[in-house]
């Protein structure tokens, strides 16, 4: 049986979908706090009938950091998609991004081992690749960490799972690691890149001068599930579909929702100073903060990154994101409707 470990998450649910296109069934893990139903929710954007498939999940309550709970989940794995992760970029919740996402990551690989699973992928994220010397360079698989450049909390903890993932490597298990860009897709409005889809809804009227690399949800679990059925292992993957500066995004959301492409572009000095603002109110209230400096920093950030190892490894071919965007879009206005 396969395991999917955060089966509630973007990539989890559309993964849970692709999976029982040709398995039976299929195991996922989700936290106490998950919303299960949102899994359905993402069934909709492919399905009318989405309660036939989710009937198929056998659901296990576990986090990653309860090995009692999880070991129970591995009964009987042969293979394992890891996508459970703690996102943040807030320093403050750097304590909690290690326990999650390091220590979660070596419990289950070393549950890997225990249980002798066939093989493992792991989602891990762009934001472990080094920065190239030339802004304008196209980063890789063979782009080095370098952990003198100013990486954010989440950047560290995902570096620091996929060194336990490397590590179970040498221990004998089989193993591929996906880096995906920003993810696009249908389900989660609240969170990820959901919220640019809110906001762009609605409207934008500001942009920055930064960008970076972008990817169909779709074509990141496809991918996933391709490799995992060939012979390839121990090999790590960028998975970007195009490199798009802010701007070109929102005006492509813009265009899919019938709204005016943004024009003004924002001051990051005007940002940096209300995320400073933002700070202090948070410290003052303990409200959430909203506005954090890495989020600042990677708005006027150039990021560019290729694809070119999957593409002739798995023959991938990926989704364009202007046709992304206008599927994610529709889906957005017909849950909202």
């Amino acid at each position: 049986m396969i395991l999917v470990t955060g089966g509630t998450g973007l990539v989890g649910a559309h993964l849970l979908y692709h999976l029982l296109q040709e398995h039976p069934k299929v195991r996922a893990t989700h936290r106490k706090s998950s919303d299960l139903l949102s899994v359905q929710t993402v069934f909709l954007s492919y399905t009318d009938a989405p309660e036939v498939l989710y009937q198929r999940i056998e659901w296990v309550e576990a986090n990653l950091t309860d090995l009692p709970a999880l070991t129970q989940a591995f009964e009987g794995i042969t293979q394992v998609y890891h996508c459970a992760a703690f996102i943040s970029f807030n320093p403050k919740h750097y304590q909690a991004l290690k326990k999650a996402n390091i220590e979660g990551t070596a419990n289950v690989v070393n549950l890997c081992l225990h249980f002798q699973v066939e093989k493992l992928c792991y989602v891990s994220s762009i934001a472990t690749l080094g920065h190239p010397v030339e802004a304008t360079a196209f980063m890789d698989e063979h782009s080095a960490w370098n952990p003198e450049d100013r990486n954010s909390v989440y950047a560290i903890t995902k570096y620091g799972a996929e060194m336990e993932v490397w590590r179970s490597s040498q221990e004998g298990l089989k193993v591929v690691i996906v880096n995906p860009g920003v993810i696009l897709g249908e389900g989660y409005w609240n969170s990820g890149s959901g919220v640019i889809v809110q906001r762009a809804a609605k409207g934008v009227h500001y942009v920055t001068d930064g960008g970076t690399g972008f990817v169909d949800v779709r074509d990141v679990v496809t991918i996933m599930i391709g490799l995992m059925k060939s012979n390839i292992h121990n090999e790590q993957f960028v998975l970007v579909a195009e490199n798009l500066s802010y701007a070109r995004l929102l005006e492509l959301f813009s265009n899919a929702f019938g709204k005016p492409a943004p024009k003004k572009k924002a001051s990051k000095m005007l940002l940096m100073a209300l995320s400073t603002l933002d700070g202090w109110s948070s410290k003052l209230f303990g409200t959430k903060r909203r506005l954090l400096k890495a989020t600042v920093r990677s708005l006027f950030t150039h990021s560019n990154y290729s694809s070119s190892k999957i593409q002739t490894a798995l023959g991938a071919n990926f989704t364009p994101i202007d046709l992304t965007i206008k599927r994610v879009a529709s889906a957005y206005q017909k849950d909202q409707s």
